[in-house]
């Protein structure tokens, strides 16, 4: 089936952002390319004056509807998939796109699923633990110096989705797990990876990533998250009986 690119399920996430004035330029960037929905985790030195100055009575509107979450995980609960950006390339940032082929990416994604942008603090960028939450991650590529202000990463981002929204793509991609379903599967595979000493206890969201690629790859839906995770009870209800009957073995050959 047709379709074009569904900006009303695209959202800024802007995490712990430092600078209200890089919140309201965010903000105008958005307006500018079409897209009106704004979410900030954890913000320091929030100024909502100052974010509106720099918002313009043109994109106010956008500021004053944006959603405040405490923490990431909050945040990017309901969203089916979750984009990173980042100017650090290697080790846990594998799955890296360019913005134009991100774009493209993201036309039959945003039919039937809600798709977030998420952007680090402007001193840092996302820690490895924001980067666990994207589906993709996408670099914006420049020459020797890579730091971008915030609003511009925003703005090339958001031209990008913009412009290539024109296009009509015949591709369809269904609806998929949100992040709280996901994280929901992570969890408690991590938990019973653990305990059968298939990945280690000491640092298990290391060797996790892993099964995260792996699973971003294929892009579950819900009633595959739904299977993962039967599996995993029945992996640990078994695990737990075969302890139980070893035990009434031991006591009654006593």
């Amino acid at each position: 089936m047709p379709g074009r690119i569904n900006l009303d399920n695209i959202s800024i996430v802007l995490n712990k952002p430092r600078y209200p004035e890089n919140i309201g330029a965010a903000a105008r960037a958005m307006r500018n390319m079409g897209i009106g929905d704004l979410i900030i985790v954890d913000p320091q030195n929030f100024d909502l004056h100052k974010a509106l100055k720099l918002a313009t009575h043109f994109a106010s509107n956008i500021i004053e509807k944006s959603k405040f979450y405490p923490d990431l995980k909050q945040a990017l609960a309901t969203f089916n998939y979750v984009v990173g950006t980042t100017a650090r390339l290697g080790g846990e940032r594998q799955v890296v796109c360019t913005p134009l082929k991100l774009a493209e990416k993201l036309i039959p994604i945003s039919v039937e699923n809600r798709i977030a942008l998420l952007f680090g603090p402007e001193d840092r960028g996302l820690s490895n633990e924001a980067v666990r939450h994207c589906h993709v991650l996408v670099n914006i590529p420049t020459t020797a110096f890579s730091s971008l202000n915030l609003a511009q990463a925003v703005m090339i981002l958001c031209y990008e989705i913009f412009t290539a929204g024109g296009k009509e793509k015949k591709e369809f991609t269904p609806r998929l797990a949100n992040r709280h379903e996901l994280d929901g599967m992570y969890d408690q595979l991590k938990d019973i990876l653990v305990r059968i000493s298939y990945i280690n206890s000491e640092n298990p969201d290391y060797w996790l990533n892993h099964f995260r690629r792996f699973f971003t790859r294929l892009q579950l839906r819900a009633k595959e998250v739904n299977i993962i995770r039967g599996l995993c009870r029945q992996v640990d209800w078994y695990g737990k009986k075969c302890y139980d009957d070893g035990k009434k073995e031991r006591i009654n050959n006593r």
